[in-house]
């Protein structure tokens, strides 16, 4: 029992009924639909078909009501909305201060010395949008 080396996972979502609407995965893709200018280049650094990320994005946009990403020109590029921008910030603030409270209680908990999960790498991947897999980081 002394060997053990615990890392807090946490996963953390928004649904509305039965639809999940904003995850670490939505947020990644937004991401990086807002640093390439691309939802499809942001769909392969992802490791997912455009498809599967803009039905991703659909749904999400679909439970709000309102766009999360819109188009940037004649050449179909893409770029946050203001919401969408205010909601991956909004996500992010969350997830951390959650992910902090849990580590603090953990380290109160369990008589382990509980690490928090390091965050995501760019090589990471994540095949499914709303879970990652961790790769070897540099």
């Amino acid at each position: 029992m002394h060997d053990i080396k615990p890392t807090q996972r946490l996963h953390l979502w928004l649904e509305s009924g039965q639809d999940m609407f904003l995850g670490l995965g939505r947020v990644q893709l937004l991401e990086r639909v807002e640093e390439f200018g691309s939802l499809n280049k942001a769909a392969q650094a992802m490791g997912m078909s455009y498809r599967a990320a803009w039905g991703r994005l659909k749904r999400s946009e679909s439970v709000l009501g309102a766009a999360l990403v819109e188009k940037t020109g004649p050449k179909q590029g893409f770029r946050l909305t203001e919401l969408g921008r205010d909601l991956v910030r909004r996500f992010k603030d969350w997830h951390a201060e959650v992910e902090r409270f849990a580590l603090d209680r953990a380290r109160q908990t369990f008589p382990w010395p509980v690490d928090a999960f390091s965050p995501p790498c760019a090589d990471d991947r994540v095949d499914d949008p709303d879970t990652l897999r961790r790769t070897t980081c540099p």
